[in-house]
């Protein structure tokens, strides 16, 4: 499809915004192998962060050693077989960090401004070099304001805790069902609430509500409007 638009590739930045649940990873993969352009999970890059923190035994209250930290961490992603790599320091860590455990934690690198500093540097320089679909909480607000398209997805949170244990119990971990949906609903109030980078719709995004759509009726849904904007 992406061989139909008159823009070029590399010069698109798709922004996909939501709260956890809400279908954002899954969508913005297709899309991005559907348009030919690079995937990237802004989370997996702060959940990395937060796994080599909680490894050093870092103080997660010590804002100045989590800059320090993301100054020195290299994190790639790559994406195999359609399967996304999280290279922390060359190590892949992606089967460690979607726990429960890190997953309360993640919130005390997130928050600091200089860590989102340091990650919005590298997601930008990606970005603008190859072009891509970048997922996560501030892309269209804070990341790239500019970008191509800006899609801010959601569901309700009965389906969004439904969707988290169902991804958590096939990764092989033991988890309640009203925990996840405790969960979730304690993570987007602190998303929401955060002093940088907080959830909340870019100006000019397209709402998507996923509640009672597939994947592909997702998908399909948006690359409709890309389809559109770029012919």
């Amino acid at each position: 499809m992406h061989r139909n638009l008159s823009r070029k590739s590399s010069s698109l930045v798709i922004a996909v915004d939501g709260p956890a649940g809400s279908g954002k990873s899954t969508v913005s993969k297709r899309i991005a192998k559907a348009l030919g352009l690079l995937y990237i999970d802004t989370g997996a890059m702060y959940r990395a962060l937060t796994l080599k923190a909680i490894r050093q035994n870092l103080d997660l209250e010590d804002e100045r050693a989590l800059v320090s930290l993301a100054g020195s961490t290299k994190i790639d992603l790559e994406e195999a077989n359609g399967v996304l790599k999280v290279h922390l320091d060359g190590e892949d860590v992606a089967g460690f960090i979607r726990t429960p455990e890190l997953t309360k934690k993640v919130k005390y690198i997130a928050r600091v401004p200089g860590v989102r500093q340091e990650m919005v540097k590298l997601q930008r320089a990606i970005g603008e070099r190859t072009g891509a679909v970048l997922e996560g909480r501030d892309i269209g607000t804070v990341v790239f304001p500019d970008a191509s398209f800006k899609f801010y997805l959601d569901a309700d949170v009965e389906e969004r805790a439904r969707r988290r244990y169902k991804e958590l119990t096939e990764l092989g971990q033991k988890v309640s069902r009203e925990d996840i949906k405790k969960d979730v609903v304690l993570r987007d109030e602190s998303d929401m609430k955060r002093s940088v980078g907080a959830l909340k719709k870019a100006d000019g995004a397209i709402i998507i509500d996923t509640t009672n759509l597939s994947v592909d009726e997702a998908v399909k849904k948006i690359l409709r409007f890309i389809k559109c904007g770029t012919l």
